[in-house]
């Protein structure tokens, strides 16, 4: 009898240990110490991936990304322009409280009278680096022991307020310039990246730089952030990519009207510029590269990857380049398709799988998560506005509901008015400081913002409005002033020329991108997108 029971228990174990073999096979032990790649596109739009229902441009890198992990379908930029949102990644704080409310660069006050604009307010004044007494993420995991490492955009001060002078031990590329100097295609023009051979495609050095130091520092924890030019202006791709695009584009039928009037600068309503889709392409051929040196170096199970960018895809202003319908308006705009972004977080050993949560998120949110995957305490002094989203990603649990707060008291180049916006449920307060008015939307029934329901939602308007003020007041918010030069025929005069001029200007400009006569500037016709 005792021999049938060892036997029994014999066979148990192996069952036992069979399973434990399989499950292991889909789950990969937690690590005392993950690494971290977090990977920042440009002015990437929600609707530019394939995923997200894009029909024109392929990313299928970004979409298997996606494939593995968690999707946040409400993931929000920290601000609808560049420099703010990148200040909140990297300290976890809106962009009231930590200051850079504009690109830095942008011109505020009576100096916003040089862009012969001839609007009624005078832009508040920002912070032009990020700031002193902060202490950002980079700086946080390097006190701990993680290599530290940067590569690409930075655009949060000149020198001084390096990505080197912020936590980050070696930088590739990282300088005030918040556009691809020389273009996507060596010589760079960029005093922190070396040219290495002419025609080298940027997106992929800055990739390859990535991979090298991720396998130079598989041994020791390592924080990673790849931030992308791409796709940012100037839009620029190959000559095969090109042609792959504008075949594509006459194959599905090309709209007679490419563009409409937004109330101050033209918008594109259709994803039909082969160029921008050949930039769009080439970044995800390089996070394809990144992907796959993961893999190859045996990282990929140890690693948490982050994808998201820095707000709305360019829609009007800079180059008019995507469309973000069925979202509202996009880049600079003050409406959903300026803020909603791609939000993506691989934690390898959960096995997201694609994964969707509907919790709204923000850029403030990174920083508190990979703090807390990390096994690192809060900084005390850092005072943050976003939260860890670890439990939802381990446990699927429900976080409250909490307010969050923009803050852009400013005109963008892209034609949004300066706003403060509040975002709690399923409400968004939109405060517009030119009338002194709202615009209240139900962000669920209505996402694409078609419906203002604020006269039929008086008192949710006036506690949203009311906490909205009193955050700003809270965080010593600077605010726009009146102009007291502003002249109206002054700016019916400019709005006209906008109209007459510059809308037809754009659609012969897409007419001729989609055009067999099309050709580029030489110094990136032909290019390199790979090397040997």
């Amino acid at each position: 009898m005792m021999k049938n029971i060892n036997i029994t228990f014999l066979v148990f174990s192996v069952l036992l240990l069979n399973s434990c073999s399989e499950k292991g096979k889909e789950q990969t032990e937690i690590p005392g110490k993950p690494n971290i790649l977090f990977v920042l596109a440009d002015d990437f739009g929600l609707k530019d991936m394939s995923f997200v229902g894009s029909d024109f441009y392929e990313t299928p890198n970004i979409d298997r990304l996606a494939s593995k992990g968690m999707i946040f379908t409400q993931g929000y930029a920290g601000s609808r322009v560049c420099s703010p949102a990148r200040a909140t990644i990297m300290t976890g704080q809106f962009t009231a409280r930590h200051g850079v409310t504009d690109w830095i660069g942008a011109k505020s006050g009576a100096d916003w009278r040089k862009t012969k604009r001839f609007d009624r307010l005078l832009p508040a004044g920002y912070k032009h680096h990020l700031p002193e007494n902060g202490t950002t993420l980079a700086e946080v995991l390097k006190a701990h022991g993680y290599k530290t490492f940067f590569a690409g955009k930075w655009h949060l001060g000149g020198e001084g307020s390096y990505p080197e002078d912020h936590g980050f031990e070696i930088n590739k590329g990282g300088w005030e310039k918040g556009n691809p100097n020389g273009g996507y295609f060596s010589p760079f023009d960029n005093p922190k990246l070396k040219d290495i051979r002419d025609g080298e495609n940027l997106s992929m050095r800055l990739a390859k730089e990535t991979v090298a130091f991720m396998e130079e520092n598989k041994r020791s924890g390592f924080f990673a952030f790849l931030s992308f030019y791409a796709v940012h202006g100037p839009i620029q791709t190959t000559r095969e990519k090109w042609q792959k695009y504008k075949n594509k584009a006459k194959a599905t039928g090309i709209a007679e009207k490419g563009f409409v009037m937004e109330k101050n600068l033209p918008i594109r309503q259709t994803q039909d510029n082969p160029v921008y889709a050949g930039l769009v392409e080439a970044m995800d051929d390089a996070i394809g590269v990144v992907l796959d040196g993961l893999k190859r170096s045996g990282l990929e199970k140890n690693t948490i990857v982050i994808f998201t960018s820095d707000n709305g895809g360019v829609a009007s202003g800079d180059a008019y380049s995507t469309s973000n319908l069925p979202f509202r308006g996009g880049k600079g705009y003050q409406w959903e398709g300026g803020i909603r972004v791609p939000y993506l977080i691989r934690v390898p050993w959960q096995n997201s799988n694609g994964k969707q949560s509907d919790y709204p998120v923000t850029g403030a949110d990174f920083y508190p998560t990979i703090l807390d995957y990390a096994g690192i305490d809060l900084p005390a002094e850092q005072l943050l506005d976003g939260v860890s989203l670890k439990p939802v990603i381990d446990k699927g649990d429900i976080l409250p509901e909490r307010p969050l707060y923009w803050h852009y008291p400013h005109y963008g180049n892209q034609g949004g008015d300066p706003s403060s916006i509040i975002r709690e449920g399923r409400w968004k307060l939109i405060h517009y400081y030119e009338e002194d008015r709202n615009e209240l939307y139900n962000i669920i029934d209505d996402p694409y913002e078609q419906k203002n329901v604020a006269a039929d939602h008086p008192e949710k308007l006036a506690e949203l409005g009311d906490k909205l003020e009193r955050w700003l007041a809270g965080v010593e918010a600077s605010y726009p002033a009146k102009d007291e030069e502003f002249d109206p025929e002054k700016k019916s005069a400019y709005h006209n020329k906008i109209i007459n001029k510059r809308l037809p200007k754009l659609e012969k400009q897409r007419r001729h991108f989609l055009s067999d006569g099309f050709s580029p500037n030489e110094d990136w016709w032909g290019s390199i997108i790979t090397e040997d």
